[in-house]
């Protein structure tokens, strides 16, 4: 069976013209089903979180952030999303998931998320120190970071957000390497460290293509490294596209298949109310 898991409507809007196009895609692509996984700043309800983790300063890391957080962002309720996936649900084989950023208040965001019946929740590190490090605008920044602490910040993120056990996927790990900063030294600790964390909490690998296609490194997330890594502690799969329009719903879901059976994935994981299945890739 083949599912992807990590896409978002935010660059369109919840209606049908602009959602249908996903579906077709997927059909496109031979899947059996599709999830949504809207990024938590379309919700109100984790507003105060980003503002409370955020460089929102005078600096230009702050001025560019105090902007990104005023455009389109917030815009519609976690009850409107769920309302909007009922509606879908009539018509289409979808599951309701959310990606949530690696907010510093666990405790805050797991009192947002128990109130609502996902089917998955996705965890992904986009801040480092309150610095969006995966925006194109922001890539200056990285010139004032050392690499290795970079690494060990994203680590201890990943091991932050896996104690919560609020999450069930662990999304496009290490894309740190997105604008091509690949390390020269040896990161497999670093590996290890978010491995030996996923494991402890029962959280799934999310092989996402969405680097591949969106970024400058053009490479399946995580990096071949990490998935030997994640290969020999038993951390399941699932293979995503993160489309962000309709189109790239499912794209080089083939070429991901063929990724992870060079790691030995003979299975990915399915979801249905955080209840988990491993199925065999096909």
């Amino acid at each position: 069976m083949r599912f992807d898991y990590h896409m978002h409507f935010e660059y369109g809007d919840y209606d049908a013209a602009w959602v249908e196009g996903f579906f077709t895609a997927a059909k496109g692509h031979g899947l059996d089903e599709i999830g949504i996984s809207e990024h938590t700043h379309t919700f109100p309800e984790f507003e105060r979180l980003y503002r409370d983790d955020l460089i929102l300063d005078a600096s230009p890391v702050g001025q560019f952030q105090k902007v990104w957080l005023k455009t389109n962002k917030f815009k519609h309720t976690l009850k409107d999303y769920f309302d909007f996936m009922a509606w879908l649900r009539e018509n289409h084989a979808v599951k309701v998931g959310v990606e949530v950023c690696n907010f510093q208040n666990q405790a805050a965001v797991k009192k947002i998320l128990d109130a609502w019946d996902f089917d998955y929740r996705i965890g992904s590190v986009h801040f480092l120190w309150g610095w969006g490090f995966d925006a194109s605008k922001l890539i200056y920044e990285w010139n004032n970071h050392d690499l290795r602490g970079i690494w060990d910040e994203y680590a201890a993120q990943v091991e932050l957000m896996a104690a919560s056990g609020n999450y069930d996927i662990l999304g496009h790990p290490f894309n740190l390497r997105l604008f091509n900063h690949i390390p020269a030294f040896d990161a497999t600790l670093y590996y290890e460290r978010a491995a030996a964390a996923l494991r402890k909490a029962d959280m799934v690998v999310d092989v996402n293509t969405g680097t591949l296609y969106r970024y400058p490194v053009k490479e399946i997330s995580p990096c071949a490294d990490f998935m030997k890594v994640a290969a020999a502690y038993g951390l399941p799969i699932v293979i995503t596209s993160d489309a962000h329009r309709p189109e790239d719903c499912g794209k080089f879901y083939e070429e991901a298949c063929d990724y992870v059976r060079g790691f030995g994935y003979k299975q990915i994981a399915r979801f249905d109310k955080r209840r988990r299945e491993l199925v065999d890739l096909t």
